[in-house]
């Protein structure tokens, strides 16, 4: 997995959320709270999330095919979308189901201190954790907001450990709001509450990250500033005298799909028309590094059936895009 993967900031989660699932289990046999259970299985279930993203990292590292010409890149995609079904499922409903039922059937929470001081250790854990991917992320995401950044990000694991740490964060401080309040007012109801809206908040994130993963999934053009670079290194002026058309396609994080039609000159030989190609290849390659597979077909812009095609998209010479 390239530095993009945030390799870094995955493993940094993974270390940090075993440690504090034992911990919290430990707290949760102490005190029977509800809140230390749904946390406990949370933190077991973002531990496996990380394997998964490791796991899909060096899945998608595996040399192309006769029956995957393209490779495995869109593993990474594919394993970040599981996340978000594992995240929604084993973390998010079960913290609902075990908040309904502490809030129907609600008791009081035992040895407080086990709790409490299990939530201030994994606060501190997943602070550290948070951190890692925030620098990680800043290396990567520009002058993009973060919202911008886990809309645009191509590659998916730092934008879904950046959203589980902030989940993870979220969901320990209800959680010890939860267990304050029980504790404060010897109603254990509000350890059933603090649970339920640890489940919701998983819920939500687990489906803003499928929503993110399933359109890299579906296919990502590049991003604006990429398109430009091609552009710009496609056309030369002289043997390449304009774009016809042209469409981008991720096929993995680190490696994109570049199809284009090009104008070339109408009184250019085979051998010239060949040399422009390979001559714009490479300048696609230099500008956008990550742009391995390239296709461009050679045509003659006609402005005169470009502005009169039926669909003029389609037709030789039709306008760009």
């Amino acid at each position: 997995m390239s530095a993009s993967g945030g390799t870094k900031a995955i493993v940094a989660a993974l270390a940090a959320n075993l440690a504090i699932a034992v911990a919290k289990f430990v707290a949760f046999l102490f005190s029977g709270s509800s809140s230390m259970l749904a946390e406990s299985v949370h933190s077991v279930a973002d531990s496996g999330n990380q394997g998964l993203l490791l796991l899909g990292g060096k899945r998608a590292q595996r040399e192309a095919t006769p029956q995957h010409p393209f490779g495995y890149g869109r593993e990474r995609y594919i394993y970040a979308f599981l996340v978000s079904i594992v995240l929604f499922s084993v973390g998010g409903m079960f913290a609902v189901y075990e908040g309904y039922e502490k809030i129907k059937h609600p008791h009081e929470i035992e040895h407080w201190y086990w709790p409490v001081g299990v939530l201030i250790f994994a606060i501190i854990a997943e602070a550290f954790s948070f951190r890692t991917a925030i620098k990680e992320s800043n290396e990567v995401r520009g002058g993009l907001s973060w919202k911008e950044f886990v809309r645009r990000a191509k590659a998916p694991e730092l934008p879904v450990v950046l959203l589980e740490d902030l989940g993870a964060l979220v969901g320990l401080i209800l959680a010890l709001g939860g267990v304050g309040v029980a504790l404060a007012t010897g109603n254990g109801v509000w350890d059933g509450i603090g649970t339920l809206c640890i489940g919701v908040l998983l819920i939500l994130i687990a489906i803003v990250l499928a929503a993110e993963t399933k359109s890299l999934l579906l296919g990502e053009a590049a991003g604006t500033e990429d398109v430009e670079k091609i552009k710009t290194a496609l056309v030369d002026g002289d043997a390449v005298t304009r774009i016809i058309h042209m469409r981008t396609l991720h096929l993995g994080p680190e490696e994109l799909l570049v199809a284009a039609k090009i104008a070339v000159r109408h009184d250019d030989t085979a051998d010239e028309v060949a040399a422009s190609i390979n001559a714009a290849e490479e300048r696609i390659r230099a500008a956008v590094p990550i742009a391995r597979v390239i296709y461009l077909e050679p045509d003659i812009y006609d402005e005169t059936i470009a502005a009169g095609g039926v669909r003029p998209a389609q037709a030789p010479g039709g306008p760009d895009q």
